[in-house]
């Protein structure tokens, strides 16, 4: 199928406008652009591709100036036109390659909020200037995938600058017409629109609204002459960047003695105040909460503190707490009424639905604030009891496990033990048996050496070293040894060394 590779201008339309040009031909300029959703796409769109983001600029200065796309007026939300902030996130988009700007990046380039730059991209891709060659995902649970653009110029352009395009290939889609020539009007449009593309968007600075200033006797006539300013039809790209001290933002100058040169006034010295006073301050109040508002925050704060509705949707528990959220109940109302009515311990399956049973008859029985001021207080004293009740508990189990305290395992300990206890009071004892038996360590005989070797390897095995670390400390380890044995005595100093010991006297006692 032949595919047309020159775009030609249609025919006048009754309320078009025509320019006429050097060669004797009228270019009709179109009355509007508007591209609806389904030809927003590369695959579906009428427009061509721009060569690169220079070509690009010139098209989007041509139809921010032009004033022919309009946003669609039965809109509650959105832009009401094309304006500085538009232009500026284009050439941020210019400047991509390939053009895959996320939304957070460009929210953190322009200060605005993602709604806001989401209304700038749709009305570049409504004026025919932006085409979605892969739409971006929001899966919950997965990386956000940012939308890649195609940066293209529209057929309007092409017509009313006189651009005849030529598409290389028959095969090759429609959007890849190519520019092989322009009419004379059209260079010298082409011509000034290439000024604006070359210079810089500056970022719009955010200002507050101010009332209309009253006309004073002190400023120049000219600053309110109907000449001064920018004809409505101006470019919005045009215009001047800088602002008057008491002018409007397409005002002039202020040539004629509006304000006086710094050095002529008394404002350099030091001696004056400044001519433009700073109104005070006042201080900002938060955005009121409505109905719907309110129902979210209340959901989202009962999420907080009770555990076992965290991880559940915010808008779910909204719509399940609408009744009480309307009624006025607070947060601390709620969770009285769900201590009077008994709350699960652990995980819940779903959380939602089980709330919505626990609030059932809640605005019945807690009808008047009377009520769930009782309700509160008693939920409260609920709450100290209980925490009073765990700190006593922790209490008593902290001192039972520090009374729990076993006697010596060893039956010639327990004996020293019980002869301790019997001892008249005024006689002092040996510091252990060991202290005795190094005294008499030559009266000792085999038998009872290998008695006290095998009582020792027993506490050993149990992971008891305490005997035979305490004979070398008092007795040196070589009397340890000549006792104990170099065997017994090694392995008693390891497992000291170690923290084995104190696991299985705690399993022991256990």
């Amino acid at each position: 199928m032949n595919v047309s590779t020159t775009v030609k201008a249609p025919t006048a339309m009754p309320g078009a406008r025509a320019s006429p040009s050097s060669d004797g031909t009228a270019l009709a300029a179109p009355s509007e652009i508007w591209v609806p959703e389904s030809s927003q796409w590369l695959s579906t769109t009428r427009s061509r591709v721009a060569s690169d983001g220079y070509t690009w600029m010139q098209g989007v200065h041509w139809v921010a100036g032009s004033g022919l796309y309009q946003p669609r007026r039965h809109r509650r939300t959105g832009l009401r036109g094309m304006g500085p902030m538009t232009l500026y996130i284009a050439q941020l988009l210019s400047e991509l390659s390939p053009c895959r700007p996320g939304v957070t990046y460009l929210t953190r380039r322009t200060g605005l909020t993602k709604r806001a730059v989401e209304y700038h991209l749709a009305a570049l891709r409504e004026a025919g200037l932006l085409a979605w060659i892969v739409r971006g995902t929001r899966v919950q649970g997965g990386p956000a995938l940012a939308s890649e653009f195609a940066l293209i110029l529209p057929v309007e352009f092409d017509v009313a600058l006189g651009i005849r395009t030529l598409l290389r290939e028959e095969t090759a889609p429609p959007y890849t017409r190519a520019a092989t020539g322009i009419s004379e009007a059209g260079r010298k449009v082409m011509a000034r629109l290439a000024k604006r593309a070359a210079r810089r968007v500056r970022k719009p600075r955010k200002t507050a609204p101010k009332a209309p200033a009253k006309p004073s006797s002190k400023t120049s006539p000219t600053a309110n002459a109907p000449g001064t300013g920018h004809a409505s039809g101006a470019p919005v790209s045009g215009g001047s960047r800088c602002t008057p001290m008491r002018g409007g933002a397409d005002g002039g100058s202020g040539a004629g003695g509006v304000v006086p040169p710094l050095e002529t006034t008394s404002v350099a010295s030091g001696s004056s105040k400044s001519p433009t006073e700073k109104s005070p301050s006042k201080p900002r109040r938060g955005r009121r909460l409505n109905k719907v508002g309110h129902r979210f925050e209340l959901a989202t704060r009962l999420a907080q503190e009770v555990p076992w509705l965290r991880g559940a949707a915010t808008p779910r528990l909204a719509w399940v707490l609408r009744d009480v959220a309307d009624a006025g109940w607070t947060v601390e109302e709620i969770r009285a009424w769900l201590h009077h009515r008994g709350t699960p311990e652990g995980h819940v399956h779903r959380p939602s639905g089980l709330l919505a049973a626990l609030l059932r008859q809640a605005l019945t029985v807690l009808d008047t604030p009377a009520k769930r001021g009782q309700a509160v207080d008693a939920w409260r004293a609920a709450q100290h009891a209980a925490r009073h009740d765990r700190i006593t508990h922790t209490r008593t189990r902290t001192h039972a496990h520090d009374a729990d305290l076993t006697g010596p395992t060893s039956l010639a300990a327990q004996r020293e033990v019980a002869d301790a206890f019997a001892r008249p009071t005024g006689t002092l004892a040996p510091d252990n048996h060991l202290s005795a038996q190094a005294d008499h360590a030559d009266e000792i005989d085999d038998a009872l050496r290998q008695k006290c070797r095998e009582e020792a390897e027993q506490l050993i095995a149990l992971g008891e070293p305490d005997l035979v670390v305490e004979a070398v400390q008092n007795l040196g380890r070589a009397a340890a040894e000549t006792h104990y044995g170099k065997r017994l005595v090694a392995s008693a100093l390891r497992l000291a060394a170690t923290t084995a010991h104190l696991t299985l006297n705690r399993l022991t006692h256990r």
